[in-house]
């Protein structure tokens, strides 16, 4: 972690065992060994989740963004206009439309994104960044990519086969459809 961006909240010391191991024993002396596995998987994701969201919103906080902000951000400015369809931006970030709305209004009090009519349809708006949106772009990816993508503190072919892993789960899920490429 940088050392310019101070920890917040209490220390916690690591427990002594694994509790989703123990999740897991216990799942099998109990009589469900053929669930123990993927209850311990899923226990896993939930657990890494609340870890890395930790790390992204500590890293985030003197920002003054949340990650769901600061990936509305970074996707306008990653567009080739800097700008982009409400209904777009939901379905780019799989997120419900209430959620765009909340985070448009959000980083636009900020100063962070504008609200502009579409020009060829009187139906939709357009959430275009700013050059302070671009700004805080430019620096949280920095300090994100330094103090949290940079060092999962797990090795790079780990982090490979995480990614791979996990990718095959979503496809499978329905969360994209498996060798098509993005946009």
């Amino acid at each position: 972690m940088s050392a310019d961006v101070p920890r917040t909240g209490p220390v916690r010391r690591p427990l002594a065992y694994d509790p989703i191991a123990e999740a897991a024993r216990q799942w099998r002396v109990h009589g469900w060994d053929e669930a123990a596995d993927g209850m311990a998987a899923v226990t896993s994701l939930v657990r890494a989740h609340q870890i890395v969201m930790s790390r992204v919103e500590e890293v985030l906080r003197p920002f003054g963004v949340t990650f769901a902000r600061y990936e509305l951000i970074t996707l306008l400015h990653f567009s080739k206009a800097g700008s982009l369809p409400l209904a777009r931006i939901g379905t780019l970030l799989q997120v419900h439309p209430t959620s765009v709305t909340n985070a448009v209004d959000r980083c636009e009090a900020a100063g962070l994104v504008r609200r502009m009519p579409h020009p060829s349809d009187r139906r939709a708006t357009l959430a275009e960044v700013t050059p302070a949106g671009r700004e805080l772009v430019r620096k949280a990816t920095e300090a994100l990519n330094r103090d949290v993508f940079a060092d999962l503190r797990v090795a790079a072919g780990d982090v490979a086969a995480l990614v791979e892993v996990l990718g095959r789960f979503r496809s499978a899920h329905g969360d994209f459809e498996t060798g098509v490429r993005g946009s």
